[in-house]
C-alpha cells in the first residue's frame, strides 16, 4: 500500500490515504474490509467508518467489492459528492483494473458487452439477461500469460455495474483467481485489484491520476 505524509495520521491513514485534496480524497482499500457497512452489527466495520474516525461528514462517491482491493474516490462534503459522482454517471472517470483470471484467452484483447442483472433466488450473484438485464461493457488486455494456465488481465470498465468484471470474466470462462462466487479455483483472495483512476476534478477542473501498486 501507498503511505503519504499527513499530519496527525493514524498508522491506518498512514497506511491508506494516498492522495487528500480540498473536498475529496483517494485512498486504498485492502481486499477482505468492506466499503461501506453491510447488514447486521458483524458488518459495522468499514472503510467508510475508518475514514469517518479521522474525516468526519466523509461520503461515499463509489464502492469495490469486500473482495476487490485498490482505489477509491471520496467526497468530504455533499456539493463535491454530487459532482463526482455525476463524472461517474457521465463515465467521465477512468479506471482500470488488473486481475489474475483461469484460464487463457485466445486473442489478446478484447471487448465484453452484456446485460446483467441480480439473480434475486441467489443474492448476490449476478446473472446474464439479454431482456431484463442493464447494459455493462468491459474492454480487455492481455498482459501475461502464465505456465500455471493463469493470465494476467487488465481491465478497462466503460460501466460501473455491481460484480460486473467478475460476471464478464467469468461469463467468457476465465474465472477470477479466488472467486468462488464465479467459480474461480480457490486462492488466498480474490486475484482483483483497482489501480489506476483517473478524472478531472470538477471545481479546479485540473487532471488527476493515481495508480496503486498491484498485491498480487
Amino acid at each position: 500500500m501507498r503511505s503519504v505524509g499527513f499530519p496527525g495520521a493514524g498508522a491506518f491513514l498512514l497506511n491508506y490515504l494516498v492522495s487528500l485534496r480540498e473536498g475529496w480524497l483517494v485512498s486504498e482499500k485492502p481486499a477482505g474490509l468492506l466499503s461501506v457497512p453491510g447488514r447486521g452489527p458483524e458488518k459495522a466495520d468499514c472503510l467508510l467508518a475508518r475514514l469517518a474516525e479521522s474525516f468526519p461528514g466523509i461520503l461515499t462517491v463509489h464502492r469495490l467489492d469486500q473482495s476487490t482491493s485498490g482505489l477509491l474516490l471520496w467526497a468530504l462534503d455533499k456539493e463535491r459528492q454530487r459532482k463526482l459522482s455525476r463524472l461517474f454517471e457521465e463515465r467521465r472517470v477512468h479506471k482500470e483494473y488488473e486481475a489474475l483470471i483461469c484460464g487463457s484467452p485466445s486473442e489478446d484483447e478484447g471487448r465484453i458487452e452484456l446485460k446483467q442483472r441480480l439473480d434475486v433466488d441467489n443474492r448476490p450473484l449476478q446473472i446474464v439477461d439479454e431482456k431484463l438485464g442493464k447494459p455493462s461493457v468491459t474492454r480487455w488486455k492481455v498482459l501475461e500469460r502464465r505456465p500455471d494456465g493463469l493470465t494476467r488481465i487488465r481491465l478497462f470498465p466503460e460501466t460501473g455495474r455491481t460484480h460486473q468484471l467478475r460476471l464478464h470474466m467469468a461469463h467468457r470462462g476465465w474465472p477470477i483467481l479466488g472467486d468462488g462466487l464465479y467459480g474461480g479455483r480457490d486462492a488466498e483472495r480474490m486475484m482483483l485489484h483497482a489501480c489506476l483512476i483517473e478524472f478531472s476534478d470538477p471545481v479546479t477542473v485540473q487532471n488527476v491520476r493515481f495508480e496503486s501498486r498491484i498485491p498480487f
